[in-house]
């Protein structure tokens, strides 16, 4: 029985501390779709869309109403393109994005994502040709989100996908610049990228997925400074205790939504990732979070041992709390979306350098940074190797979302409006690694990808 103090306690988590359900994320699969006429396949990818997902957005407004809880985004996930392009005798995959954008419209959902290809350890024609496509299907949509996967632990780095997306990153921000290069923003380079993922812009569904289900995707950065500020003096194991009882209740409410979704819908419940996703409102921070820790300001020293130490918190007191978890699962470090990051960021205390040490321990990776717009393909590239490096020696997920600020240098700022929020442009370094990244091939696989 629920007792008066945990009623009051959600209540005050939703009105102060802006708890909200940061996703409730549909996956879709489009396997039964693939046709040999891309035009025939588009329809039915629309058709499949629309039969799955028109009841979406209604019914979490429902579930809104009735639990008093936001749901800030309802979205769409739907199996890699690249897999569905490579059965038409017509390549033109922009046609695809053009289905996904008037769907989304259709439905009435902030995203949808699965314009992807999976090329960890090679490509397939329609890979190659889906990933050149990608800036121009990102400046001719609103709503629809790419990402491509170019390693993993168990393959090694592709790094001719690599030196492909430094290129494709850039042309992105290019082709919108007059939109404050808002494609690069819709776009992720994954390592070891989950198939269950309910977060933009790097959401597909994957190919293991049953043919719809609902995956959930929690906030509550706000909740978990609150409890820090409420409870002052303890020592550091009890700071990791409060958190794993306050991501616990963060779960909670996620799986309640989960639950209630999957009925309403008749689809079945996927996972709930336990992210902490912050938002640019003030105080609903993971950044934050670490200075209710101790630390002066995020990206001086301690922060990636605290930021570890988060983690790991939210991970042990979420888990306990659903039936079914996966996705991501951590805390998120997006600059440009986290007011704390934001501010780090723009009085010097946070580097990109610093950033890329703390995804080493916490989810995704180098995540919503605004770099200078005269970075050149190779110098994006190579960053895109670093973060996969790391994701593939540590066996965890990592990825890239830049974003170059076309026409700006370091010291701008940068602005999307929304949760995408706004930020510096940071400074990077520029030494070129040119003749590393044109070496192309395969880095291979680490020893500890031999598990069978």
């Amino acid at each position: 029985m629920l007792e008066t103090k945990d009623i009051l306690e959600t209540i005050t988590m939703i009105q102060d501390e802006n708890l909200d359900i940061r996703t409730v994320t549909m996956g879709i699969s489009l396997l039964d779709c693939i046709d040999s006429d891309i035009d025939k396949a588009c329809d039915k990818v629309y058709n499949k869309i629309l039969k799955c997902a028109s009841r979406l957005v209604p019914e979490c407004e429902e579930i809104e109403k009735k639990y008093g809880i936001p749901i800030i985004n309802k979205r769409i996930s739907v199996t890699p393109i690249a897999l569905i392009l490579g059965a038409c005798e017509d390549k033109s995959p922009v046609k695809f994005a053009l289905t996904l954008e008037k769907a989304a419209r259709a439905v009435g959902v902030n995203f949808i994502g699965g314009y992807s290809a999976l090329v960890q350890k090679g490509f397939t024609q329609a890979d190659k040709i889906l990933i050149n496509s990608i800036p121009e299907a990102l400046a001719v949509t609103d709503h629809v989100c790419s990402s491509v996967n170019i390693g993993s632990t168990k393959a090694g780095i592709n790094l001719d996908a690599v030196k492909m997306m430094g290129t494709v990153v850039k042309q992105a921000a290019e082709l919108t610049k007059d939109r404050n290069c808002i494609g690069a923003a819709k776009l992720v380079v994954f390592c070891n990228a989950p198939e269950d993922n309910p977060f933009m812009a790097g959401a597909f569904h994957g190919v293991g997925e049953a043919d719809c289900v609902i995956n959930v995707g929690v906030s509550g950065p706000g909740v978990v400074r609150a409890a820090l500020a409420k409870s002052k003096d303890l020592d550091i194991t009890s700071v990791a205790e409060l958190i794993k009882r306050t991501a616990f209740k963060i779960t909670r409410m996620g799986q309640l939504v989960a639950k209630e979704a999957s009925q309403r819908l008749g689809v079945p419940f996927g996972i709930v990732d336990l992210s902490l996703a912050p938002t640019p409102a003030v105080g609903d921070s993971v950044a934050y979070i670490l200075e209710e820790i101790g630390l002066e300001c995020c990206g001086c020293a301690g922060t990636t041992a605290a930021l570890a130490m988060l983690n790991d918190a939210v991970k042990k007191g979420g888990v306990m709390a659903s039936s079914k978890v996966g996705g991501l699962s951590g805390a998120f470090i997006p600059v440009t979306e986290d007011a704390g990051m934001i501010h780090a960021a723009e009085c010097g205390s946070l580097t990109i350098e610093k950033l890329e040490a703390m995804t080493a321990v916490c989810s995704v990776g180098l995540d919503m940074i605004n770099i200078p717009g005269d970075t050149t393909a190779e110098v994006i590239s190579a960053i895109i190797a670093d973060e996969a490096a790391i994701g593939m020696i540590n066996s965890k997920t990592t990825a890239v979302r830049v974003i170059p600020a076309i026409g700006k240098k370091e010291g701008d700022s940068l602005s999307f409006g929304g949760l995408l929020g706004e930020g510096p442009v940071m400074k990077i370094n520029t030494g070129s690694p040119a003749k590393f990244i044109n070496r192309g091939g395969q880095i291979p696989a680490p020893l500890q990808s031999l598990k069978n």
